[in-house]
Formats: structure tokens, C-alpha cells, sequence
């Protein structure tokens, strides 16, 4: 097996049938990045000509003349066939340290352990904790505080009708979807030209909740990038005109992903336009095929910080214990390709911090 550098259009087609794919490895991120100053990378492990792993890794001379490499959303692999991993991987850091890098970060949107509902680990359910010992073999180590989150969580719908999914829902969650729909609250899809709505309330919600927004040109660019392509959607709750809730969606492969969203708070208690745009989204994914639609980050595992327990008790109430469930990844690792200039980057580093 060797590793060959792929056109976008291959890595799309191996993406397209991988159970590994995420919306962060498409040519789309690519040219989001490009756009943005990296350098985009398609690169696959060939075997008889038939690619058996891939990535997109993109880079930037940050340090000191040398480049960071990063594999968002990647490398699309089974963790389980350790020697392809350890083939691969391998390969991905001499063909970073061959481009001037000094430092390869992947995120594989893989996941480690099988959870439930409740966060708990399931009796006979997967685990794919072996894969760290490959990680770590190949002198990756895992970080906190990465762009990808460590915990989400999902709503099952595949085969399932509007009817069961909403019979399925916690009984509080379901009044809150009647008490908007009662209130007169009405969601519709934003045009690229009312980006600014979303905006104003992610801006509003992020000065209340202590977040980084966003700026209007990422909204704008991504709506670019993936709307010809029907894989992103924009969303706004209003009632007699106001808007009081928006929210960007991605999708991509079998899901759909809840990536931002916010909502004015003198709306939310009165209106519940928030949870009304999340039932018309789960609808609008049931209709059009989508297995699974994915409220993207939890901070942590249920329980262990009760400061976040809002946002997965929200998310959970969508759900049954037989739809909805913690998904665990594997995490965001690095490891240095040039160990000297990593380790004085990553001293200087936490200087900073401290």
C-alpha cells in the first residue's frame, strides 16, 4: 500500500461511501480553508489502486517557518485494522514532515466507546479503545479544547414517521413544540441575503452566554460552498415578523448536523421558538431519507459538570431511551513531525496561557 495524492473529485466519492464521513472532510471545507490561507491536501492509501484510507489535511506556516498540518473532521480510516491505521498514519506524518511541517493534528470523526441516553457505556456495545494504542505507538497525544467536539448527541430516525418521532419526545419537550406552534411562531429557511438575522441573534446570544460568534462572511461563505450542493440549511423562528431563534444546519452523508444557533432571551420562555426550529429540522430530515440527525456538542458526559447540564437536557428531550444516545469520538490528537520546534511552540505556549 502507498500513500497518492487524490483529485477532489476521488476523495469525494471515497467520502461519499465511507461510514466515517463528516462534512469537515469535504473538498467544500477545502476550499473554505484556501480561502482562508491553508493549503489543502487530498491524500489516500492505495492498494492495487483502490484507495483503502483518506484524508483532507490542511496546512500554514505558523512557527517559525514550518508548517501546521491538520486533519479536521479526519483521517476517514477503521481504527480497528491497526495495521492500516498505523500504515496510514505513518505515512500522513512523512508526508507532512516532507512539506515543511512540524506538527500533524487529526480528529477523526470515529467513535471510541458505545453509549446510551444517559452517557452510560452499553452492555455489548463496541468499544474501540485499542485504537489509542496506536495513537500513542505513533507519539500522538490527545488535547483538550479542540474545535471538534469529544461528546454529541443523536436522535435515531431512521424508518421512523413525524408521528413516532414526536410520540417518542420527553412530554414537556412536545408542549413547548405545541406552545410556539400556538403562539403563532413560523420557521422558514433564510436566503443568503438575510444571513444578517442570524447574525444579530448568534451575536446577541454569544454577548449572553460568553461565546466567539462568528463573523458574517463565515455564514456567508458557507452558504456559498454548500448550498449548491443542498448540504447546508439556515433557519429562522418568528412570530407577526420578529425573529426570535435561528440556527445553521449542515448535511452531509446519512445526518444532519446542528452546528450554531441562538435566540433573542426576552422570546425564549414565552414563544419556545428554539425548540420549534428543532422539530422543523428533525421533520425535514425524516422526509428527505437522513438516518440520523445529530445535536452535535454536549461539553461533557452527562453528570460530570453540572454547569452544562442544560444543553444535554435540551437535546436529550427530543429523544427516547430507544432514539437518542451519548456518541463518544475518539477525540483530537497530535504529534510532532520536527519534536524540536514542537516542543519550544508548546513551551511557549503555555507560558502564554498562564
Amino acid at each position: 500500500m502507498q500513500l497518492a495524492t487524490l483529485t477532489a473529485e476521488e476523495f469525494r466519492k471515497f467520502t461519499a461511501k465511507s461510514p466515517y464521513q463528516s462534512f469537515m472532510q469535504t473538498p467544500e471545507i477545502a476550499k473554505y480553508r484556501e480561502d482562508n490561507g491553508w493549503t489543502a491536501h487530498y491524500l489516500g492509501l492505495k492498494d492495487s489502486n483502490k484507495i483503502k484510507a483518506a484524508s483532507l489535511l490542511v496546512s500554514k506556516t505558523t512557527f517559525l517557518g514550518k508548517a501546521t498540518f491538520i486533519a479536521p473532521g479526519g483521517p476517514l480510516l477503521d481504527f480497528e485494522d491497526k495495521s492500516l491505521a498505523k500504515k496510514f498514519l505513518s505515512s500522513l506524518k512523512s508526508y507532512a514532515k516532507s512539506h515543511n511541517g512540524y506538527i500533524l493534528q487529526i480528529s477523526p470523526y470515529y467513535e471510541l466507546i458505545q453509549r446510551d441516553r444517559q452517557g452510560e457505556i452499553m452492555a455489548n456495545g463496541f468499544d474501540h479503545s485499542s485504537a489509542l494504542s496506536v495513537l500513542k505507538n505513533l507519539g500522538f497525544t490527545e488535547i483538550e479544547h479542540a474545535s471538534q467536539p469529544k461528546y454529541m448527541f443523536v436522535l435515531d430516525i431512521a424508518g421512523r414517521t413525524e408521528d413516532q418521532i414526536l410520540a417518542d419526545m420527553k412530554s414537556n419537550t412536545r408542549n413547548h413544540i405545541r406552545k410556539a406552534e400556538k403562539m403563532g411562531v413560523k420557521v422558514r429557511e433564510l436566503k443568503r441575503e438575510e444571513l444578517n438575522i442570524l447574525k444579530q441573534i448568534t451575536e446577541s446570544t454569544s454577548a449572553r452566554r460568553g461565546f466567539t460568534d462568528r463573523p458574517l462572511s463565515y455564514y456567508q461563505e458557507m452558504y456559498d460552498l454548500f448550498y449548491p450542493r443542498n448540504e447546508i440549511k439556515f433557519f429562522v423562528a418568528e412570530a407577526n415578523g420578529i425573529p426570535m431563534s435561528a440556527a445553521m444546519f449542515m448535511l452531509v452523508g446519512n445526518e444532519v448536523v446542528y452546528l450554531f444557533s441562538g435566540s433573542y432571551e426576552e422570546y425564549m420562555h414565552d414563544y419556545n421558538a428554539q425548540y420549534l426550529i428543532q422539530w422543523e429540522i428533525i421533520k425535514y430530515a425524516a422526509k428527505h431519507g437522513f438516518s440520523r440527525y445529530n445535536f452535535y456538542g454536549i461539553n461533557s458526559l452527562p453528570g460530570q459538570s453540572p454547569k452544562d447540564e442544560g444543553i444535554y437536557t435540551f437535546k436529550k428531550g427530543f429523544t427516547s431511551d430507544d432514539t437518542g444516545r451519548v456518541i463518544e469520538l475518539i477525540g483530537t490528537f497530535e504529534a510532532p513531525i520536527i519534536p524540536s520546534i514542537y516542543h519550544l511552540h508548546s513551551f511557549l505556549m503555555r507560558i502564554r496561557r498562564k
